[in-house]
């Protein structure tokens, strides 16, 4: 672990993508909310190109709620991707101007009902190296991935995420020091200071502490690592945006269109 450049590519990457998604239901009672496009494809396909960028290429999505589209999203990902020519009298199909992505993608149905802790550790058996990434499937950002993961190889905690500043509907960390992260309160009114932006690097340790499906990982899980000094943040200054509600599509879509999208 000590040489990043080698070890860095066995990494996997986990995306948690099967919560309902009620607050953008807009959508969300069609699709599951990892599938709502925007700028014309899923953003669940902007999350995995990010990391692609750093050359993380093997995926590992936790699907649940209406798991079935990203299935075939991905098992038919030439003729969403591609113009198309078909020859009806011959029934043949000619992909044309095709840019194939040389991913490996992994769809676990973790369950309708599996919380987010139980999600990460229904694919535990998936995991076979020290450290994985996680993070969630409605979230872009331009944090630097390779700096996340230093962090994480520097000070060895079980789970390193990305703190980000968002405002105020999140929850907060509260820090001792400068990245070690002393209490974790999820989904709480704040004013504005640091929370969990996902974009995680952790240590398969975390698999111990998750008691099972009904476990919510930013709850029990997280605030028993930061008690115990096991939880780091990197600070991210940067752009970060979840996609909550039809207001942040809107959003993100306008960056897209105006070019201005920071994670692309």
């Amino acid at each position: 672990m000590d040489n990043y450049k080698s070890y860095k590519n066995k990494m996997k990457v986990v995306i948690l993508a099967g919560g309902f998604g009620t607050r953008i239901s807009e959508e969300s009672h069609m699709k599951p909310k990892p599938m709502i496009e925007i700028g014309g494809k899923p953003i669940l396909l902007h999350i995995m190109e990010i990391y692609s960028k750093y050359g993380f290429k093997d995926f590992i999505i936790c699907a649940g709620y209406k798991q079935e589209m990203i299935k075939s999203y991905f098992s038919q990902y030439g003729l969403y991707e591609s113009d198309l020519r078909v020859n009806l009298a011959t029934n043949e199909l000619t992909y044309l101007n095709s840019s194939h992505k040389d991913w490996t993608i992994t769809i676990v149905n973790t369950g309708l009902e599996t919380m987010t802790g139980g999600r990460v550790k229904a694919i535990s058996h998936l995991i076979d190296d020290e450290n994985f990434l996680l993070t969630y499937g409605d979230g872009v950002s331009d944090v630097d991935l390779d700096a996340v993961i230093n962090l994480h190889i520097k000070n060895r905690p079980t789970v390193t995420l990305t703190a980000i500043q968002p405002g105020g509907r999140y929850g907060k960390l509260g820090f001792q020091g400068t990245n070690n992260i002393s209490s974790f309160e999820e989904k709480r009114k704040e004013d504005g200071g640091w929370i969990n932006g996902g974009f995680m690097v952790v240590n398969k340790k975390i698999f111990e502490i998750i008691e099972g499906s009904h476990t919510v990982l930013e709850q029990e899980p997280l605030k028993k690592l930061a008690e115990s000094s096991q939880l780091v943040a990197y600070k991210h200054h940067g752009f970060w945006q979840s996609m909550d509600t039809l207001r942040d599509k809107i959003s993100l879509e306008e960056l897209i269109s105006k070019n201005e999208a920071p994670w692309i």
